[in-house]
């Protein structure tokens, strides 16, 4: 809904599912804090995360890897789009 904001923490479980991915070698560490955004949003059970960060969070491969990693590990999928493609535009 428009509007509702929720505060997400970075809890030792949010850490952990980051750390998974960098074990998983999905990320390099110098680009942690991407892994720790998807971990965020998986932990919370997102619905989605929409993101301009094509390099590292919204490419198919990375999103497929960081996908297998969460039903490892007990954790659903995560939709993952650029803003173009979850935005309507919309016509006079």
């Amino acid at each position: 809904m428009r509007g509702e904001h929720e505060l997400i923490l970075a809890t030792e479980e949010v850490v952990e599912l980051a750390d998974a991915y960098q074990g998983h070698r999905i990320l390099t560490p110098k680009f942690y804090d991407d892994g720790l955004h998807i971990a965020l949003a998986s932990v919370a059970e997102a619905d989605l995360l929409v993101s301009w960060n094509f390099r590292h969070i919204v490419h198919f491969d990375k999103i497929r890897l960081f996908n297998s990693v969460n039903l490892e590990l007990g954790y659903k999928p995560l939709q993952i789009y650029s803003p173009r493609e979850v935005t309507k535009v919309e016509e006079d």
